[in-house]
């Protein structure tokens, strides 16, 4: 087992929407994809999230994880998936950033080139599978809502033909830090926001549920 821990997921998830900064429209388009979440919840009880990003290594891992977390927190029927349109692996500093916030990590299969990890928490119902993979990989559930989170201009992300709903929400990429000084302080700063922000998206949702 690869496990690390240096705070409790649950605190780090609750003080991740206070410390993260959200302007007018990065909030209206947080609540108009939980407004849309919880939409296809009321029609079809159930949502697959599929968090998209080219190599599928950080930041489309990152949303995977978190929308895991908050589907267990918030108690809704959401599962959570990633994937890119190349595969790499799950890049070692985002498990990383995500031990130190009380993830666990087993490794289910490894790989030089792509280890399969089982991932779980604290009180976790279950876990689940996370590695690189392209987003219509067999394990990403469909018909899913794609969330698209490459920070490059929204013409220049991939075109999900098989998405019910696409929404880019772009992050900045850590690995500008990596073999840097900064690096431990870019990744958790990026997992805070993207914890923050999923947080915000499963809290809509689940006050439009009630």
């Amino acid at each position: 087992m690869i496990h690390t821990t240096v705070t409790s997921t649950k605190n780090f998830f609750e003080n991740s929407i206070k410390n993260i900064s959200l302007d007018t429209d990065r909030k209206t388009l947080l609540a108009k994809i939980a407004d849309t979440i919880a939409k296809e919840l009321q029609e079809n009880k159930v949502v697959n999230l599929n968090f998209i990003c080219t190599h599928n290594s950080r930041r489309s891992q990152l949303g995977q994880v978190w929308g895991y977390y908050a589907a267990q927190y918030f108690d809704v029927n959401i599962n959570a998936f990633s994937g890119g349109t190349e595969v790499t692996a799950f890049f070692r500093n985002t498990v990383k950033t995500l031990q130190s916030v009380g993830f666990n990590f087993d490794v289910e299969d490894f790989s030089h080139q792509n280890p399969k990890y089982s991932i779980s928490f604290e009180g976790a119902e279950k876990s689940i599978l996370g590695f690189s993979k392209v987003f219509d990989d067999p394990q990403n559930n469909q018909p899913f809502l794609a969330i698209t989170t490459c920070n490059n201009a929204d013409e220049n992300c991939p075109f999900i033909p098989s998405a019910l709903h696409r929404f880019h929400l772009p992050f900045v990429d850590p690995k500008h830090s990596d073999g840097s000084d900064l690096q431990d302080e870019t990744y958790l700063k990026t997992n805070e926001q993207i914890a923050g922000e999923v947080y915000f998206i499963f809290s809509e949702v689940k006050k439009l549920m009630a």
